[in-house]
């Protein structure tokens, strides 16, 4: 029944999220009056992943840690059938193939799936973490509306909604008083997303026969 196929959807959806988030910065005043801006450098890692880097810095004053933090993480955590969106199955969408003459190329209804993502946010100092934050939340109302281009014939561009579920920070008190603290922010999304069935080729219908049976013999009946 299942046949191979990929439309790279789930793909296209992490690689679209993340680019949300890739252009994050945080400015800091020295003691020259001079103003430094760092970009938040942002990874595709799981928490633990994100989180054991940190923990393997021993030193975090050093100027290998100062080029780790501040940054960021993300990953695609689950993903759930949302019937609330859910269109008539059989529909379809259909297009003249370009590529062959009298063939159509057509695919069923989209399927909606919520895909459920978190972002990770590690700071030295609490304003870093507060300047990335507040970089974000003000554009979630609480969605984010980005057009993801699919390269599909029958699919070609689709608005996807990023909705912020939560918000949450935790400091690292772990240690001695002189070891510096981390700020750690979680935040957590979910993505309306849509999954797409193959596309499928199939002959143009140029002929249709009509058949009528004779009026007399079918009131006899």
């Amino acid at each position: 029944m299942f046949g191979h196929f990929y439309n790279e959807g789930m793909r296209k959806m992490t690689v679209a999220f993340g680019q949300v988030f890739n252009n994050i910065q945080i400015k800091r005043t020295g003691s020259d009056s001079t103003i430094q801006s760092i970009r938040v450098p942002l990874a595709y890692a799981p928490k633990e992943k994100f989180i054991q880097r940190l923990d393997q810095q021993s030193d975090l004053n050093n100027r290998e840690f100062a080029v780790v933090l501040p940054r960021m993480g993300f990953e695609f955590t689950s993903i759930s059938y949302d019937a609330s969106r859910k269109r008539n199955t059989s529909l379809k969408r259909t297009v003249e193939d370009d590529t062959t003459a009298g063939k159509l190329k057509s695919m069923y209804t989209e399927v909606p799936y919520n895909m459920n993502f978190t972002l990770y946010i590690a700071t030295k100092h609490v304003d870093d973490g507060l300047q990335v934050v507040e970089q974000i939340l003000p554009y979630f109302t609480p969605e984010f509306v980005v057009t993801l281009k699919l390269e599909n014939e029958l699919a070609q561009k689709i608005d996807v909604p990023i909705i912020l579920t939560s918000a949450t920070s935790e400091y690292d008190y772990e240690g001695s008083f002189e070891d510096t603290r981390t700020l750690t922010w979680t935040l957590d999304f979910s993505v309306k997303a849509n999954l797409y069935s193959p596309v499928k080729t199939s002959g143009i219908i140029l002929d249709s026969a009509v058949i009528f049976k004779d009026m007399e013999a079918h009131l006899k009946d």
